[in-house]
């Protein structure tokens, strides 16, 4: 199986939804030898990833990943890709609280640090959330209070298979895309940051093939892996089998532009103590960018009706005390599991 699809991928052909499926299965149950997965990885990163092998990949992930059920409908997602090197302090998880907040049920996918120095599960841990939750507290956190954190070391055991491999290749492969792809709990509403601005509208088919019924991916102009506040950013917005792409200034939402700098972060402990700010009301550009990622989501998870409505209920649930009280309410849940 995995031979086949090296070969047809070094001589530049695309694989079909069925069988990148295939393949991917083969890696993940461990049936793939490192080598294989070495060859395969770097002659797929070598052809560029179509969207149908990534739909294939994503597929079989998700069917192997460990579930969380939830009967709150709709659910959003605030994952992305990570990877801009930005260094920037954890928007999207301060994003998934402000959502919340709006009454939007999430459920936030997220991982430990891979390209920079906090990912979302650590800053989560430093503000004192138990990531390490089992499924079933994770479903609670999300049907009783609004929000629950996906940890997907912790839900996609397969992975371990995968993960030696990634780590000795040290290039992007396709998994770096994926984090996004593989909600657990299906969320089907989703505001993805990306890395690379090429892909928007890709991925963005991607997710609609995989059923999701409204997303947002987005990547600013200045190499930001979120809608930024320096200029213009890139939005492919998906919805009803149909892709549309636009730029979005955050001047049309009365907002200042700022450069990306003083988006930084540093370490989980610091990361931890910009995202408790912002929901505890700190204006500043920190707040706006928040503010700014959170409109989307809200409108996916059809709390708005547009993005000027969403803008709306985003400062309403940071300036009324919501997004904080998720926060501390998901910190309670977490730990009476």
């Amino acid at each position: 199986m995995i031979q086949e699809a090296i070969a047809s991928l070094a001589q530049g052909r695309h694989l079909s939804v069925e069988q990148a499926s295939a393949v991917m299965r083969h890696m993940m149950t461990g049936e793939a030898t490192h080598a294989q997965m070495a060859a395969f990885l770097t002659a797929l990163h070598i052809k560029g990833e179509s969207i149908d092998e990534i739909t294939g990949f994503a597929r079989t992930m998700r069917e192997l990943a460990t579930p969380i059920r939830v009967s709150r409908r709709p659910v959003v997602d605030t994952c992305g890709t990570g990877g801009d090197h930005s260094g920037t302090f954890n928007i999207s998880t301060a994003a998934a609280f402000v959502t919340a907040g709006a009454g939007v049920a999430v459920a936030k996918h997220g991982n430990r640090s891979a390209t920079s120095r906090c990912g979302s599960a650590d800053v989560l841990e430093a503000l004192g959330v138990n990531i390490a939750a089992p499924p079933e507290c994770v479903a609670h956190c999300i049907e009783e209070i609004g929000i629950g954190f996906l940890f997907a070391r912790s839900l996609h055991g397969a992975m371990k298979h995968v993960a030696p491999v990634r780590a000795e290749l040290g290039i992007r492969t396709v998994f770096n895309l994926l984090g996004p792809l593989t909600n657990p709990a299906g969320a089907e509403a989703q505001m993805v940051g990306l890395y690379d601005a090429g892909r928007l509208e890709s991925i963005a088919q991607v997710l609609l093939q995989l059923g999701s019924r409204h997303v947002f991916v987005v990547a600013g102009k200045d190499g930001l892996d979120e809608l930024t506040l320096s200029g213009p950013s890139l939005v492919a917005e998906g919805r009803d089998g149909h892709v549309t792409c636009y730029e979005l200034d955050p001047a049309r939402f009365g907002m200042h532009h700022a450069d990306k700098a003083v988006l930084k972060g540093s370490d989980a402990a610091e990361n931890a103590m910009i995202l408790r700010m912002v929901l505890e009301g700190e204006r500043g550009p920190r707040r706006d960018v928040v503010i700014l990622n959170t409109a989307p989501a809200i409108v996916a998870g059809q709390a708005a009706d547009t993005l000027e409505e969403g803008i709306l209920r985003a400062e309403e649930s940071i300036d009324s005390g919501a997004a904080l009280n998720k926060l501390e309410q998901l910190i309670r849940l977490t730990h009476d599991s």
